[in-house]
């Protein structure tokens, strides 16, 4: 991809964090799947670690390489005329030299953003202290920019995911966590398995920061996010596990009854899915 047109890819997503309207991004894990999303009109092509990861055989938490990640968000990139944004987990690597050469691959692989987040591992113990993580984002922004396209870093904490430490202490230590990530060049702050309306609006107010929401069962709805003045909302893996359910459901029905009706209706058709796999790459 030519690195004029790269970064102004990347100054496109930026922008429409700072828009009036939510950014909404039912995330990708493969060509086929990013295609359709793009066909249907989303501005962004947001891919889910956790999605291409399981596509690939791997459980989630780093358990897949840097390269394989990277090899499938250079497939994508290259097949849509639209920015995407990479779920790098915690950057595949620990140390600084680690993240720079991170940055350094995933602009050669034609992103212009960025997922990154605070946990290496599956349990608290993993939680890197915020100074390190801090560094770690300003080392991703100075050699993105370097390189002519300055990556949109979305930081994200897993202080409510995960959960990390006292209930009673969440809120506080999730705004001073996305507040230092922010400062140290984060374009938009990320809290996932926060769902509750008080929470998330007391966050908006909290961060003064575009806000990134992760949507699954018990979220508010969009209109409502997009009220409370949050700024992006993702679906993470649910689109690719909501996939896997239909795959599911019809090898049931297969085994059970012999007949194959649960997915017939909302099966995309051969011949427009062929169409949309065989329009010429950007």
């Amino acid at each position: 991809m030519d690195i004029r047109q790269q970064a102004k890819k990347a100054e496109q997503l930026r922008g429409l964090h700072r828009g009036k309207n939510i950014l909404v991004l039912p995330n990708a894990w493969d060509v086929a799947s990013a295609r359709i999303l793009e066909e249907l009109g989303f501005p962004v092509i947001a891919t889910s670690s956790a999605a291409v990861a399981f596509s690939l055989g791997y459980p989630d938490g780093q358990r897949i390489s840097r390269d394989e990640m990277l090899g499938m968000v250079a497939r994508i990139a290259k097949a849509v005329h639209i920015p995407v944004t990479a779920d790098m987990e915690a950057g595949y690597g620990t140390t600084l030299e680690d993240m720079a050469e991170m940055a350094k691959a995933l602009v050669a692989a034609g992103a212009v953003g960025l997922n990154f987040e605070d946990v290496t591992g599956s349990d608290e113990s993993s939680h890197v202290d915020t100074a390190s993580q801090v560094e770690k984002i300003r080392t991703i922004r100075q050699v993105s920019s370097s390189l002519g396209v300055p990556l949109v870093i979305n930081a994200r904490t897993d202080v409510y995911l995960m959960p990390i430490g006292p209930a009673e202490t969440r809120f506080e230590r999730t705004v001073e966590r996305l507040r230092a990530y922010r400062q140290a060049g984060a374009d938009c702050v990320f809290a996932p398995g926060v769902k509750d309306t008080e929470t998330i609006a007391k966050l908006v107010k909290a961060l003064d920061a575009p806000l990134n929401i992760l949507v699954t069962v018990g979220t508010p709805s969009l209109k409502e996010l997009e009220k409370m003045g949050v700024a992006r909302a993702s679906i993470g893996s649910g689109t690719m596990r909501a996939a896997m359910g239909t795959v599911r459901r019809l090898g049931k029905e297969l085994l059970e009854t012999g007949t194959y009706s649960s997915w017939l209706d909302s099966a995309v058709p051969f011949a427009e899915l062929n169409a949309i796999l065989d329009r010429r790459a950007p």
